[in-house]
C-alpha cells in the first residue's frame, strides 16, 4: 500500500481518504513511537523522521550524552531546532522525543504547522515503563533511572500528550502493526 506523490492515501474499498502533509507521534518513552511510524512511513510510502535520531546525527552524540553535556534545559532548545526542521517537511511521519511536548514553543509549534496530524500513542505507566526495560538501549535512557521520578513525569506529560493530540490511540493491548492499522482508520474519520 503506497501513496502518490500529492500525500493522498492509497485507494480504500470505499474512496480514498486525504492524508495531512505530515503525520506527528506523540506519547511516553515506550509508547511505540519510533516501531509504529516506521511501519505508518512504510505503508504509505512516506519518510520517517525520528527527532531523537536526527539529533544524534546533527551532533554527533546520543541523547544521554546531549543531557549530561547541556543539562536537560540546553537539551530542551536542541530538540526544539530539530522539531521545527521535521516539521518543514511533506508526506512524512514524525517520532518526536517523550518531553518535547513539555516545551511551550514545541507545542505551538505543533498545534500552528498546518498540514499537521499529531497521534498520541497511549498507554499505562507500568505497561510503558516495562517495554521499555525490555529495550536494549534501557540503561541509556536517563529519564528512566529512579522509576517514581519516571512516573511522576509520566504523570506531568499526559495532559501535555492529550492538548496537542487531534487522535489518542490506546495502544496497551495491539501490536505495533495493529496501532499503525488504526492510525490509518483514524485519519480517515478526520
Amino acid at each position: 500500500m503506497t501513496a502518490g506523490p500529492t500525500g493522498s492515501a492509497p485507494s480504500t474499498k470505499s474512496s480514498p481518504i486525504t492524508l495531512p502533509r505530515r503525520i506527528v507521534l506523540t506519547g511516553f518513552m515506550g509508547a511505540g513511537k519510533t516501531t509504529v511510524g516506521r511501519l505508518l512511513a512504510s505503508s504509505l510510502g512516506w519518510e520517517f523522521i525520528d527527532v531523537d535520531a536526527i539529533l544524534e546525527q546533527r551532533t554527533g552524540s546520543t541523547v544521554a550524552n546531549l543531557f549530561e553535556q547541556h543539562g536537560e534545559a540546553g537539551f530542551r532548545r536542541i530538540e526544539s531546532s530539530a522539531l521545527a526542521n521535521a516539521l518543514g517537511r511533506r508526506n512524512a511521519v514524525i517520532a518526536l522525543g517523550g518531553g518535547v511536548p513539555e516545551i511551550l514553543t514545541n507545542r505551538l509549534l505543533l498545534e500552528q504547522t498546518p498540514g499537521t496530524t499529531v497521534v498520541f500513542l497511549d498507554a499505562p505507566f507500568p505497561v510503558l515503563f516495562d517495554r521499555c526495560m525490555l529495550q536494549e538501549n534501557a540503561a541509556v535512557r536517563p529519564n528512566l533511572q529512579d522509576p517514581a521520578v519516571a512516573e511522576q513525569r509520566f504523570r506531568q506529560r499526559h495532559p501535555l500528550y492529550r492538548r496537542i493530540a487531534h487522535i489518542r490511540l490506546l495502544t496497551e493491548d495491539q501490536t505495533s502493526a495493529e496501532t499503525a492499522s488504526d492510525v490509518l482508520r483514524r485519519l480517515a474519520t478526520l
